[in-house]
């Protein structure tokens, strides 16, 4: 492990979690101008045998593999091989059906295409056959007119983005996430993971649930229980009294066909034995929710970024600016979004203006800060009650920030 003497207080903040039991296995990474300057990891990888974290250990990181999918497609535009502002038909002609032809690609990244739901329910068989997901969602019509508002796309953004991805160079996102940016900068993060990096991959603990509606950590209502089923990103700030958002969203959480439950839950992973550790989920790759990471390589990943070495400035500032902003259909709170990146809000809670990056189910977070030139990671296996964010993620990512 390292730790600059500058940033002793996130080394400090990250032992006293594992002092006071709150994590199993966890690593967190910084790096600051390009240079590392936090690389700690701790714990165990695997709490039935024991095995432990190591410095290679990666884990599997949910929705910030948003993040990383929403780059390779603007690496396209970069080319001029796809157009943001066009319609998703031009490159997929069948998905114009049902009142789809004027939904573009930015209302893709955006999560305004109003189509957060699979329909019907993804047999197991089609969990690694994303252009079959794909075509069950291009025959749908949107749930509400693509760009008049937002809605989050917990799984069906990652099939949506996907396809186009595939349409324009007939590849996955996972092959070109290794091609074109980890293969080539070096970094321990795959989208569909090898058998050699499943069998190192940390084993997720999934957090306690408790029955009815829980406050979380980072100060966001969220529905909890046998209703609730995670990959987004969790927050505060729809508008309305605090009880009127509560009995919002225990209603929504209590029945499994609100928008909530049926976007969060198909493709369901628990239909799988073992949920997200098993090996057909760290295989699939799905583009929304497929990252299996170590925390100095999705760190790196937005080093890169910052650093213009993965996308042209001028293209990460443009993708940076938020495009929705308010409440989300989807979750009952408030989310802000750029093409593909979350932007600062009580969804994304983050000590600077200028941060961007995704948080994951359970904790996880993805950061860039090119005011600060910042690239800072977070994964654990010990999953918190919470669809995104926790106060470990939350307290060492305000340690960065103080140390600066």
């Amino acid at each position: 492990m390292y730790c600059d003497p500058r940033f002793s207080r996130v080394r400090e903040v990250f032992e006293r979690h594992f002092a006071d039991g709150e994590e199993l296995g966890a690593a967190f990474a910084v790096y600051l101008d390009g240079e590392l300057v936090v690389d700690l990891w701790d714990g165990v990888a695997d709490r039935h045998t024991g095995r432990p974290w190591e410095r290679d250990t990666p884990a599997f990181a949910y929705s910030c593999t948003k993040a990383v999918t929403a780059t390779v497609l603007l690496q396209l535009a970069e080319r001029g091989l796809v157009d943001v502002t066009a319609p998703v038909a031009e490159v997929w002609p069948e998905f114009a059906a049902r009142g789809k032809a004027a939904v573009t690609v930015e209302h893709l990244l955006t999560h305004q295409a109003g189509l957060p739901v699979v329909e019907e329910p993804v047999p197991v068989e089609e969990f690694e056959d994303q252009p079959a997901i794909a075509a069950r969602l291009a025959g749908q019509e949107p749930l509400w007119e693509p760009g008049s508002a937002h809605g989050y796309h917990a799984l069906t953004y990652g099939f949506l983005v996907g396809e186009v991805v595939r349409r324009v160079t007939g590849k996955p996102v996972g092959e070109l996430v290794a091609a074109e940016i980890a293969g080539p900068l070096g970094l321990e993060m795959w989208v569909g993971a090898p058998d050699d990096v499943i069998a190192r991959t940390a084993r997720l603990k999934a957090g306690e649930r408790p029955q009815g509606l829980k406050v979380t950590e980072v100060g966001a209502a969220r529905p909890t229980g046998e209703g609730a089923t995670g990959g987004g990103p969790a927050g505060g700030g729809a508008a309305g009294r605090p009880g009127d958002l509560v009995a919002e969203m225990t209603r929504a959480a209590l029945d499994p066909r609100s928008l909530m439950n049926r976007a969060l839950g198909n493709p369901g992973m628990h239909r799988v034995r073992g949920g997200a550790n098993n090996p057909v989920i760290l295989r699939a790759g799905w583009p929304a929710a497929g990252l299996v990471t170590t925390a100095r390589g999705l760190a790196g990943f937005y080093r890169s970024l910052v650093a213009g070495e993965v996308l042209r400035p001028e293209t990460l500032r443009d993708a940076l600016r938020a495009r929705v902003n308010g409440p989300d259909r989807v979750l009952l709170l408030d989310t802000a979004f750029g093409l593909g990146y979350m932007r600062p809000s009580l969804t994304f809670l983050m000590p600077s203006r200028s941060a961007f990056g995704h948080s994951g189910m359970g904790g996880s977070i993805g950061l860039g800060d090119p005011e600060r030139g910042l690239g800072v990671a977070y994964v654990m296996n010990r999953m918190a009650d919470a669809i995104s964010g926790n106060l470990r993620g939350l307290r060492l990512v305000q340690a960065v920030y103080d140390s600066l």
